[in-house]
């Protein structure tokens, strides 16, 4: 027992250790993991999923279905629902269970909207809708849409129409949700004439109309049946729920906006259109709308499109609330209620088209809006632009030099503490040192007198031969030759015997010849060996023999070993200079003698 504490205490001190991170995905694991075994491992958890893919299956997205159930019980899902559809759809249809009063055109003239039609409000359990009830089914015209190549509104068809009243009737194709609402399915008829069908004429189709006595007709007929009964009024769409009276079974148990019609006995027509797919009312399922039916004794009754298309259009004013985040769609077909409905003459759009364009998002006018709506807010609103912060230059970076002389004069008493290749003060010999042998150039660490005669400079400058020699920056009213004269000398520091300068000049460039210089290499092992300059990189063979410096190291007379025309600085005249010193192509290399 008590190491289960223990094992207890310490999970608990390692899940708080961990970051909210952590913390957070192990807690979605664990309710993924609950949630998956309830909805799969559960009978209530499995009705739950065969009613979402039920819901998922009644639109145009069916085939996701398979995500709650499967694709194999998606496809019987399919399968059975439209095996219902048919079979309710089979049984004819008794015309003698309808008395419709007949009325006269005297009699129908002037009617007020309140003799036409009743609306009131209309819930289930989980939605709210509006019914309406039109006392004269024959007051009922199926109209199209305004033009071709879209279909039109519905209170923009009530208002242009002049009619009293209207809701949604066939089904379109529907790309993307976004259609244009002409691309009708199945049989559109309106005043007795087929304006528009898809099928063969004894082809049978699902069909919701009126004959011209006013008597419901739902089921599934072909155009040759339809005339023989006096079809006047008709679109497609299903299913038959209640037929001669009769309720027919139902295996749709989804929720979704719908739109129903069904008839008394007395002629009464009722229009119930539920509202869906919000907060306040999810939808209704076909059952609750067959019950709704039978309680107000409709002996007839199938539904029309139903999703975003259900709606209801009183006396010009939209009473529902669409699905559709746009509001009213485009629809193909409409079931209007006209106080003179023989006025009332459906536009014959679909004539002489060889193909139907179905639309989609790019041409919807309300989405290319939302879309034109949104770059102009981008635009107007820019996203920051994160500006990149420049990169500070550090002394010492600034400080670095490289071991030769690029060409660029610096000020002398420069402190280059980090160049390569230089002596400071604290590592030159003692006075009283061999004067054979001489000190590399070491750096001026500011304008300290040291009292010796020792003329060094900060700035070095590549011979011939890769030899590190020392420049002055120019001064004020200085300049310094080029060409033959200023042709740099060179020293070979490998052998004993003195080299000769070729074409340098002493006194800064003045007369020329040649110059014997000291040996200048100092003993192996010495400390002046260790501290020795070492060559620049454009340098890095240093010859072997005097031969080979001269063959390969040696520049031609008249070679520069600067850029040419570059300005070189020479230093000042010592006012006592030493013996053995000597200047060489305008830039001093000297040796370091003690004063006397």
């Amino acid at each position: 027992m008590s190491n289960a504490l223990q094992f207890l205490q310490s999970t608990r001190q390692q899940l708080r250790d961990w970051s909210w991170f952590k913390r957070s995905l192990l807690g979605f694991t664990i309710l993924t993991f609950m949630v998956s075994s309830f909805m799969f491992l559960t009978p209530v958890g499995t009705e739950m999923r065969i009613w979402m893919a039920n819901t998922v299956i009644i639109t145009q997205h069916r085939d996701w279905a398979w995500i709650f159930v499967g694709t194999e019980q998606r496809d019987s899902m399919l399968q059975k629902m439209r095996q219902f559809i048919e079979e309710n759809a089979e049984e004819k249809q008794q015309f003698n269970m309808v008395t419709v009063q007949p009325t006269s055109a005297v009699t129908r003239k002037n009617r007020t909207i309140d003799e036409l039609i009743k609306v009131e409000d209309v819930s289930g359990t989980f939605w709210k809708g509006k019914r309406m009830y039109v006392y004269d089914p024959k007051s009922i015209r199926l109209m199209t849409p305004a033009k071709p190549g879209e279909g039109e509104k519905i209170s923009s068809m009530v208002k242009r129409t002049g009619a009293v009243a209207g809701v949604n009737a066939g089904g379109f194709d529907d790309p993307e949700g976004l259609g244009n609402g002409f691309a009708a399915i199945g049989a559109v008829i309106s005043g007795g004439e087929v304006i528009y069908t898809d099928q063969d004429s004894s082809v049978a189709q699902h069909i919701v109309g009126f004959t011209k006595e006013g008597t419901l007709v739902v089921g599934k007929y072909n155009m040759f049946e339809l005339q023989e009964m006096g079809i006047s009024e008709a679109a497609s769409f299903y299913p038959r729920v209640i037929a001669n009276g009769k309720p027919l079974p139902i295996n749709d148990i989804s929720r979704a906006p719908r739109t129903g019609v069904g008839q008394k006995a007395d002629g009464t027509v009722i229009f119930i259109v539920a509202d869906g797919r919000s907060t306040q009312s999810v939808g209704a399922t076909l059952k609750e709308i067959q019950e709704l039916f039978l309680a107000d004794d409709v002996v007839n009754a199938g539904f029309l499109d139903g999703g975003a298309s259900s709606e209801l259009v009183v006396n010009g004013e939209l009473v529902t609330k669409p699905s559709s985040r746009y509001g009213e769609r485009r629809l193909p077909s409409a079931f209007l209620v006209y106080d003179h409905p023989e006025d009332a003459v459906a536009n014959r759009v679909w004539d002489g088209l060889s193909s139907i364009n179905a639309g989609g998002a790019f041409d919807h006018p309300d989405f290319l809006r939302e879309q034109a709506e949104l770059k102009a807010k981008a635009k107007n609103n820019p996203a920051p632009v994160t500006t990149p912060t420049p990169t500070k230059t550090t002394d010492t970076e600034q400080t670095k030099t490289p071991a030769a002389n690029t060409g660029t004069n610096k000020p002398s008493g420069t402190n280059e503490s980090t160049k390569p290749n230089t002596q400071s003060d604290a590592t030159k010999p003692p006075q009283g040192t061999d004067n054979s042998k001489t000190t590399p150039p070491a750096t001026n660490h500011g304008t300290k007198d040291t009292g010796k005669d020792t003329t060094t400079h900060p700035n070095t400058q590549q011979g011939g031969n890769g030899s590190p020699v020392t420049t002055d920056p120019v001064k004020p009213g200085e300049t310094t030759p080029t060409g033959a004269g200023a042709s740099g000398g060179t020293t070979n520091p490998t052998t004993n015997n003195p080299s000769s300068t070729t074409g340098g000049s002493n006194q800064q460039g003045q007369g020329t010849g040649s110059t014997s210089v000291p040996n200048t290499t100092p003993p192996a092992g010495s400390d002046a060996s260790k501290n020795a300059p070492a060559t620049n990189d454009a340098s890095k063979n240093t010859p072997a023999s005097s031969s080979d410096a001269s063959t390969k190291n040696t520049p031609a007379t008249g070679d520069a070993t600067t850029k040419p025309n570059t300005p070189v600085t020479t230093p000042p005249a010592s006012p006592a200079a030493p013996s053995g010193g000597s200047t060489t192509g305008g830039s001093t290399e000297t040796t370091t003698v003690p004063v006397k």
